[in-house]
C-alpha cells in the first residue's frame, strides 16, 4: 500500500472520529435541553409515575423516603431518563445519518422502516406497561401483605423497580423487529420459525411469569402480547424479506461496480 493511500485512509478515520464526536454531543445537548425544560415539574413527574401504586395505598398511608437525599434525586433520576426516553428519536437520527452513507440501497430502504418501527414499539410497551401491568401488578402486591403490615413503598426503590419494568416492557415490545432482523440476515426463516410456535408460546408464557405477579391474569396479559408480536414479526419478514430478495441482483451489481471503481 502506497503512503498516499495510507494517508488518504488515516484522513478518512479522522474524519469520521470527528463526525461521530459531533453527533455525540448533539445527542447529550439535546438530552440537556430537555432535561432542563422538564426539571421544573420533576415533583409533579414523580407523582404522576407513583400514581399506579399510590391510588391502591390503605387510607392513611403514603409512599416514604428512607434516604435523606431521596426527596431530591429521585425525581431527579426520573426527568433525566425521561429526557432520555424523549431525546430517543433524535438520537437514532443522529445513529442513522452516520451509518447510513455505508449502507446499500436496499438495506436504507429495510432500515428506516424498522427504525421508526422500533421507537414507536419501545414507546408501546412503555405505555403498556404503566396503563395495564402496574394497576394490576401493585393491586397484587398491595393486597396479599398482613393486615398488620402497613404499606410505605420508598420512592427510590419504586423508581427502580418501575424503570427495570419500563426497560423490559420496552425491549419486549421489539419482538417483531428482532424477529425480523433474524429473518433479513438468513440466521433463520419465517417457516422455521412459524414451526417452532409452539415452543415459542411456552416461552412467552415463562418470561410471562418471571416479569409478572403468580396470577394468570397477569402472565397472559404479557405472554400473549408477547406472542402476538412474534407472529407480526413473521408476517411483516413475509412481505419485507421477500421484496428485499428481489434486490439480490442490484446489491450484486453495486458490489461490482464499487470493485471496478477502487481498482
Amino acid at each position: 500500500m502506497s503512503q498516499h493511500a495510507e494517508t488518504d485512509q488515516e484522513q478518512t478515520l479522522v474524519s469520521h472520529l470527528v463526525e461521530l464526536r459531533q453527533r455525540v454531543m448533539r445527542m447529550l445537548v439535546v438530552v440537556l435541553v430537555i432535561f432542563l425544560g422538564l426539571f421544573y415539574f420533576a415533583n409533579d413527574l414523580y407523582e404522576y409515575l407513583s400514581a399506579p401504586l399510590t391510588a391502591l395505598l390503605p387510607e392513611g398511608t403514603s409512599m416514604i423516603a428512607t434516604d435523606v437525599t431521596s426527596p431530591f434525586f429521585a425525581p431527579f433520576k426520573l426527568t433525566l431518563v425521561l429526557a432520555i426516553f424523549a431525546a430517543v428519536p433524535f438520537i437514532l437520527h443522529q445513529v442513522w445519518s452516520f451509518i447510513a452513507p455505508g449502507l446499500y440501497s436496499h438495506e436504507k430502504r429495510l432500515a428506516v422502516p424498522l427504525l421508526v418501527s422500533s421507537i414507536f414499539l419501545f414507546y408501546a410497551g412503555v405505555a403498556f406497561a404503566y396503563f395495564v401491568v402496574f394497576p394490576l401488578i401493585f393491586g397484587f402486591f398491595t393486597s396479599v401483605g398482613p393486615e398488620s403490615v402497613a404499606v410505605m413503598t420508598d420512592i427510590s426503590s419504586y423508581l427502580d423497580f418501575v424503570l427495570k419494568l419500563f426497560f423490559a416492557f420496552g425491549v419486549v415490545f421489539e419482538i417483531p423487529i428482532a424477529t425480523l432482523m433474524l429473518i433479513w440476515s438468513g440466521a433463520t426463516t419465517a417457516e422455521s420459525l412459524a414451526g417452532k410456535r409452539a415452543y415459542v408460546i411456552v416461552g412467552c408464557f415463562v418470561i410471562g411469569m418471571l416479569l409478572t405477579p403468580p396470577d394468570i391474569i397477569s402472565q397472559s396479559l404479557l405472554a400473549i402480547p408477547m406472542w402476538l408480536l412474534f407472529e407480526l414479526g413473521i408476517l411483516l419478514s413475509r412481505f419485507f424479506v421477500s421484496k428485499d430478495d428481489e434486490l439480490d441482483d442490484e446489491l450484486e451489481n453495486a458490489m461490482a461496480e464499487e470493485e471496478n471503481n477502487q481498482n
